[in-house]
């Protein structure tokens, strides 16, 4: 089994640990973020990057851009895979990118198979929402979520919609991330709050759309 590190300098990661948890060995990390503005101010602790190097894949949701790339500088030529979950710029983006082992999503929705074992053995379990839908005529009697969101809002969802009638259920599916509620827009992926929770809803509405056509 993998093993799963999830970076953070603040508030968020706690629902993608609770979420991966129980399916990767996983280890939360919390490091300070730097209190200047300048780059040669970041400090990682070695303790700290000791057991980010440990992981196969490292998941970061660091606000701070020099505590993010030099926490990937480090630890590129160590781990399998690096998702970053919170980036802004296209020129940062591309930074990232070009130590090779590392994605940038612009929804952590967004995860798909790229042909790593590693990173593809993660989005089995974690990325673009997969559910299987179980109908007794027009009611929903069962939902099995196949492939979560890793902050956990597919199984939000997938519970929410329970005992629901398949009428519109696609576009309730996308309504109902919107009471996770959907952090998408705090991760500054994007200027635009509204299209990341849009694009989150999307996700989920297709997913749910798409079971409902395998179950007919």
């Amino acid at each position: 089994m993998i093993k799963i590190a999830i970076v953070t300098d603040g508030p968020y990661g706690e629902r993608a640990y609770a979420t991966i948890k129980p399916e990767f060995e996983t280890e939360f990390i919390v490091l300070e973020p730097p209190e200047g503005t300048f780059a040669d101010e970041v400090d990682i602790p070695e303790e700290e990057l000791t057991k980010i190097k440990d992981a196969d894949l490292v998941i970061t949701y660091i606000l701070h851009p020099d505590l993010t790339l030099d926490l990937v500088d480090a630890i590129h030529p160590e781990v399998d895979w690096i998702i970053v979950g919170a980036w802004r710029g296209e020129g940062f983006k591309n930074q990232l990118l070009s130590y090779g082992n590392v994605t940038c999503p612009e929804n952590m929705c967004d995860l798909t198979e790229n042909g790593n074992p590693t990173f593809d053995q993660f989005v089995a379990k974690f990325g673009r929402p997969v559910v299987r839908i179980s109908c007794q005529g027009d009611k929903v009697v069962d939902i099995e979520v196949e492939r979560c969101s890793p902050c956990g809002s597919t199984q939000f969802v997938a519970e929410e919609l329970k005992g629901e009638s398949t009428d519109n259920l696609p576009i309730k599916a996308g309504l109902k991330i919107q009471h996770y509620p959907c952090r998408a827009p705090k991760m500054r992926l994007f200027t635009d709050d509204e299209c990341k929770k849009e694009l989150a809803a999307n996700f989920h509405k297709d997913a749910f759309q798409e079971a409902l056509e395998d179950e007919k």
